[in-house]
Formats: C-alpha cells, structure tokens, sequence
C-alpha cells in the first residue's frame, strides 16, 4: 500500500477526533467520581481525573504501540524522523508525558507560586488542601517556605517572571500551531518536540496537496495575528511602565510642592511682632496680620500699623474666625 507524509487536513481530523473521544473518557470518569464519591470530591479532583484519562487513553494506545482512534479514523500512522521506523517506546513516552502531565504539572505550579507570592503572609494548609496527598503538600510546604524566604524585590521579581511565563504559554501554542499551517508537519507541540510525524496510507495521494495552499495562507495569517498580538501587548506594557513611573513623578513632585506649601505657609503665618505662630489672627486696615495680642497691646501705645505706619483707631482692627495663615 503506497504511503506519504500526511498533510495538514488529515492531522487536523486525526486530532479532532481523539479530542472528541478523550472528552467523552473524561465525562465518563468525571460522571463515576461524581456518582460515588459526591460533587465535591468530582469538583476538587477534576483536573487531576481529567488528566488520568488522557494519560490512560494515550498508554493504552500510542504508549502501546498502537494506533490512536483519530489516527485510525484517518489513516495515518506515527513514525520517528527518519520517516521509515515506528517511534521506539521512550519517544513515545516523552510525547505523551510531554502531551498530558508537563503541561498539568507547569499550569499547577505557576498558579500555585503566583498565590504564594501575592500572598501578603504564610497561610496554613486547610480546607481541600489539608486533604491532599502527602507528597503534593510537601511540595506546597517546600515552596511556601522559599517564597517565605525571598525580599520585597526578589518576590516582585519572581512575580514578573510568574505572568511572563503564563502570556508566554499561550503565545508559544499559537506560534506552534501558525507554523504548522505553514509547513502541515507537527499538529501539537509536544509531536515538534519529540519528532513524530506521520505518514498515511490508502485513498488519492494529491487529496491533502489540494488543500495544503489554504493552510499555508492560513498560517501566515495566524503568523501576522501573532506578531500583532505580542506588539499590542509590549506596547501596553510600556505604556504601564510609563504611566507608573509618571504617577511615581507625579507624586514625588505633589509631596515636593505640599512640602514647600507648608513651609511657605509657616513662614506666613508668624507674627512680626512675637516672631512666633501666629495665634488669632487679626488684620488692620492696611491688610497686615498679627496676633490679637501682639497687635491690641502694640496698639495701646501707638495707633499706627506696626510695618507699614498707616494711622488708624484701634477700633479698626478685625478679628479673623476660622483664618488658616
């Protein structure tokens, strides 16, 4: 039977249906946690049965050295780089260790230190997590402990590399998959990985090379949507950089300018006459102010203002209620 590097429609129905046949294994299993253990077991367990049947439907069949149900669906079969041999069996246990735990394993642990670094204080284990296995807590404890350990700086750090890493994960996946439009080799990141590719066998050999052009322009397309994406992104990082350090600017010259308000405002609110605060303050009509004690008393001599020497009654001086200066 004449065989050919399949092409990118073929991988895409390959993948669709084994999609389709993991998630009827994980409503199954999710349906019988639930029935006998209760909905709070099946809610607190659901990602790690989740990842039990994935990695169950990838033993019992490409770990095993058989076909998957998408595979078969559509003809093809898995082969090493050397595009004439099987993948031999630690090939094929790292893609499937790299397809189903790594990445529960990597969601876990950045979810996990980015709530232990927002964390304002080291918080006891309780609740569902009291309940976890034995090994799963001392890998929280051990980790708690080194978050416990880092400084303002080094935990804020830490904080930046946690998020870049989570919008990386996401934007590697898309890069992956405009790629595969383009060149229609590796469908999932953990086959680039691992090199396995396929190869198929039976129906027309140009069935997918009549196709393959739409999939070339629809990576390029993903490729441009890509790049569009991370400048977006970079460009409103900046523009977070920016504003912080304007706000930072901004507040620094507000606490300079209130500072120099305040000490203005002390020299301001002497008075002329004791040289000290000036305590109930009182005008002349000439618009000076003094202290209501200073200024009777200065009055009682001489009926003239103490600065500038205009004549007048000491009738004429106003008390000022509630005058801050």
């Amino acid at each position: 039977c004449p065989m050919a590097a399949a092409g990118p429609a073929r991988l895409v129905r390959g993948g669709q249906k084994d999609e389709l046949y993991r998630a009827g294994l994980r409503s199954g299993a999710g349906t019988a946690l639930r029935g006998l253990a209760g909905a709070r077991r099946w809610l607190e367990w659901r990602r790690e049965l989740e990842l039990l049947s994935d990695v169950a439907y990838f033993v019992l069949t490409t770990l095993s050295g058989y076909q998957t149900l998408g595979e078969e669906y559509v003809s093809i079969v898995q082969v090493d780089p050397s595009k004439k041999k099987v993948p031999s069996l630690p090939r094929r246990a790292l893609f499937v260790s790299l397809h189903t735990v790594v990445p529960y394993c990597l969601e876990k642990a950045l979810l996990h230190l980015e709530q232990e670094l927002q964390a304002e204080e080291p918080r006891a284990p309780e609740g569902s997590a009291a309940l976890a296995l034995p090994g799963r807590t001392r890998v929280r404890s051990w980790v708690r402990r080194r978050v416990g350990q880092l400084t303002g700086p080094q935990r804020k750090r830490a904080a930046q590399i946690v998020y870049v890493l989570k919008v990386s994960v996401p934007l590697l996946h898309r890069l992956h998959l405009a790629l595969f439009y383009i060149q229609g080799t590796f469908y999932h990141l953990s086959k680039r990985i691992s090199g396995i590719s396929y190869l198929h066998f039976g129906g027309l050999q140009g069935e997918d090379q009549s196709i393959r052009s739409s999939y070339k322009f629809l990576g390029i397309i993903s490729l441009i949507h890509l790049v569009l994406t991370v400048g977006v992104q970079l460009y409103s990082l900046q523009q977070k950089q920016r504003a912080r350090q304007e706000w930072k600017l901004h507040r620094s010259l507000a606490h300079q300018k209130n500072a120099s308000k305040a000490k203005a405002a002390g020299r301001q609110s002497r008075c002329t006459l004791c040289l000290e605060e000036r305590r109930h303050s009182t005008a002349t009509p000439c618009g000076h102010l003094f202290c209501w004690e200073c200024v009777t008393a200065w009055c009682s001599t001489r009926a003239e203002c103490p600065l500038c020497r205009e004549k007048f009654p000491p009738q004429k001086l106003i008390y000022l209620r509630h005058y801050e200066l």
